[in-house]
């Protein structure tokens, strides 16, 4: 089975790696004698990303380019590329290259043996700070358990076939995680380990606070497992509760006056911070709520360019 590859690559802020991203990618698909399109899209980058991309499409005809009117993250620029792909399967990869672009070939490989999603999964993450790692490993364990599926080595670098594209772009969710939901829809699916390549140009757009935004965003997103968090802390109340009320009984009997005060601040101060942690997380999801309900587009393309495969069956690759 042949056809029409679609490699989606979100790009902020990475004018110097656009360029190499374009070359090394079109090379090996070039050599690998496979069909492709590559659909750059800039979400609402600073610096010339956009230019870059220009000229790289003018470069190639089988590069085409989406630019955002403002920077609206990652997920929306997947989901944009995946809207926009006209391929019989589509890749997503990182601009920066840390996602082994050779690895496409066996991807599609793969997907030509009949496999409808290959997972690129992490066999090293590279270097990471203890901290960092430590945090991912949290979060993953997290959203695994909400979803099933073990996602501790889960990445955004994977393969799709259009039937698992069109499942995804027809979920209405705004605030989608693409990660954890390209493993959610199922279909027959492989894996292929890859090892995280250092960056070789510019720099990560992942500071401690981005990434801790990232995560709770999606983790609301995804799953309603922080809910859960509230009746946990009614039971921590309860047994609390119960335990001070014994003892306040038991001395009532006794005739031994309880001291009192330090107890009752305690206890208002530890039943306050509850109630305000409480409040925060079901206010959270109401916000999530309240996006949804609003109805706002997920991205707004401010302009592309590269021209759309007028017919996929009969793109072949130039030698």
């Amino acid at each position: 089975m042949n056809g029409l590859l679609s490699v989606i690559i979100p790009a902020y802020n990475e004018q110097e790696m656009i360029p190499k991203a374009a070359a090394t990618i079109a090379e090996i698909l070039e050599q690998a004698e496979i069909s492709y399109e590559l659909l750059f899209v800039n979400d609402g980058s600073r610096d010339l990303s956009w230019q870059c991309i220009e000229e790289a499409a003018d470069q190639n005809p089988s590069i085409r380019g989406l630019n955002f009117s403002r920077n609206f993250g990652k997920e929306s620029a997947m989901f944009a590329g995946l809207s926009e792909a006209v391929g019989d399967c589509v890749v997503v990869i990182d601009c920066d290259l840390q996602h082994p672009p050779g690895k496409i070939v066996e991807m599609y490989r793969l997907w030509q043996e009949g496999y409808e999603v290959v997972e690129g999964v992490k066999s090293s993450r590279g270097k990471e700070s203890p901290v960092h790692t430590f945090a991912a490993s949290c979060f993953y364990k997290l959203i695994g358990s909400a979803a099933g599926f073990d996602m501790s080595r889960a990445s955004d670098f994977k393969l799709l076939d259009r039937k698992a594209v069109n499942v995804l772009l027809n979920m209405k969710e705004k605030n989608a995680f693409f990660r954890a939901l390209s493993s959610w829809v199922g279909f027959k699916t492989t894996e292929v380990p890859f090892e995280v390549q250092e960056r070789e140009a510019g720099e990560s757009k992942w500071s401690v606070k981005a990434l801790t935004r990232y995560a709770i965003s999606n983790i609301t997103s995804f799953s309603a497992a922080p809910m859960q968090i509230v009746t946990f802390l009614g039971v921590v109340m309860l047994i609390v509760s119960v335990v001070l009320g014994a003892i306040s009984i038991g001395q009532k009997i006794c005739g031994v006056a309880l001291g009192g005060f330090t107890t009752v601040i305690i206890i208002q101060l530890f039943t306050g911070s509850i109630i305000m942690i409480s409040l925060g997380i079901i206010g959270y999801y109401i916000a999530k709520i309240y996006d949804e309900v609003k109805g706002r587009p997920r991205y707004i393309i401010a302009s592309t360019c590269g021209s759309k495969p007028l017919d996929k069956d009969k793109m072949t690759v130039d030698k």
